[in-house]
């Protein structure tokens, strides 16, 4: 009888055994039916082709953005001066009034008045956007950043040696910088 207890408990042992692998076998099916199974290398591939697209987009729209101030700058240096120039054609419209005033009148005084009206527009147009006279006057220190000294000659007086005698073309800066030098006589 003890032979045959033992071998009922080895068949009942096998048959837990058996039990328990299926039992466990059936356990990671189930849960596989309830996450399927994501391989990381498929999921790394997906990973990159979004980051891929991502950086694409962004070189694009920098490429555009890069595109549209390359027009722009273009487009200033190219159309930049366009408001001094729509500022300069009243001044022009008068000048050719002028002209046509000069060859049906007689009175000089008038034709000078004209022109003193149309130079004086001309000045307060280049003031109000920057442009001013440099000055150069007779008796003046010469100052070798704003004067050119096209000549020299024996000075007046003893007290004009090494200075400005006399100016023959007048020069002009543009806020600080200088975009024309003055041409100067100077004493010696």
């Amino acid at each position: 009888m003890e032979q045959n207890e033992k071998i009922e408990n080895e068949e009942l042992k096998k048959e837990a055994e058996v039990q328990a692998e299926t039992a466990e076998n059936e356990t990671p099916e189930a849960s596989a039916e309830q996450q399927p199974e994501t391989d990381p290398v498929e999921e790394l591939k997906a990973q990159l082709a979004a980051q891929k697209d991502q950086y694409l987009r962004l070189m694009a729209d920098f490429d555009n953005y890069r595109k549209n101030q390359l027009k722009k700058t273009n487009d200033l240096l190219t159309y930049g001066g366009e408001e001094a120039f729509k500022k300069l054609l009243p001044v022009i419209d008068d000048f050719e009034r002028a002209v046509e005033h000069n060859e049906k009148t007689e009175d000089v005084a008038a034709l000078r008045e004209g022109f003193k009206l149309i130079f004086g527009k001309l000045r307060t147009y280049l003031e109000q956007n920057g442009v001013t006279v440099i000055a150069a006057n007779a008796g003046d220190e010469f100052d070798e950043n704003v004067h050119e000294a096209i000549t020299m000659c024996p000075a007046p007086t003893p007290e004009l040696k090494g200075k400005l005698v006399d100016c023959a073309t007048k020069g002009y800066k543009y806020k600080d910088k200088v975009i024309r030098i003055a041409k100067v006589v100077v004493g010696e």
